[in-house]
């Protein structure tokens, strides 16, 4: 074991950004002290610890705050003993393009899925499985959390991870067979809940 109370994350269950960290810290065995947001009542620590962008999660180790949850994934590789989760260069930059495709892409569609409703129809996409070959790693921590919103895309959106991308459903059932995934990720009933209540806070439903 590594870290204890020397390590603190600020994070909200449900954010996927937060969920990459804590998998992260599960992977390297890394104790750590989770400090839950308020996101409508921010807290002190949080301002003070991301002054730029007020955002969640934000890792603290020895009293200095990391920010930017690929930034903080990378932090862990690098400063934390263990196996890596980016693989030696240059296939580091090539996982480290494909999780920032993630933030740049996927997030935002994700984000809109949860939104719509059913009228849209969806036609059958390839999708790569796995990322970065027999190795779980950086890209896989990034993409993983979206998959307990699977669910709730179907119930939304009327798309069928399970039917129209099912290497994709399979490389995400693998992931949460994984004791650092299973760990972290929420039920998807407690995700798909917690959408509806946006839902309706944001007059969709």
């Amino acid at each position: 074991m590594a870290g204890g109370k020397a390590v603190k994350l600020l994070d909200f269950w449900a954010s996927p950004f937060g969920m990459r960290c804590r998998i992260a810290l599960a992977e390297k065995e890394i104790e750590y002290e989770f400090l839950e947001q308020n996101l409508q009542d921010k807290s002190e620590l949080l301002l003070k610890s991301n002054p730029v962008h007020k955002k969640i999660p934000v890792l603290i180790h020895d009293g200095r705050a990391i920010c930017e949850s690929l930034i903080i994934v990378q932090y862990i590789d690098e400063v934390f003993p263990g196996s890596p989760s980016s693989p030696p260069t240059p296939t580091r930059a090539y996982a480290r393009f494909w999780a920032d495709f993630v933030d740049r892409k996927v997030h935002s569609g994700a984000n809109q899925m949860w939104k719509l409703k059913k009228e849209r129809s969806w036609r059958k996409r390839r999708k790569r499985t796995y990322f970065g070959g027999d190795e779980f790693g950086l890209v896989d921590i990034t993409l993983v959390p979206y998959t307990p919103r699977f669910y709730s895309f179907e119930v939304f959106a009327g798309l069928s991870v399970e039917k129209e991308c099912p290497r994709l459903a399979a490389w995400g059932k693998r992931c949460g067979e994984r004791e650092s995934v299973a760990k972290v990720l929420p039920d998807p009933m407690k995700a798909h809940e917690y959408f509806c209540t946006r839902r309706k806070k944001l007059g969709i439903d």
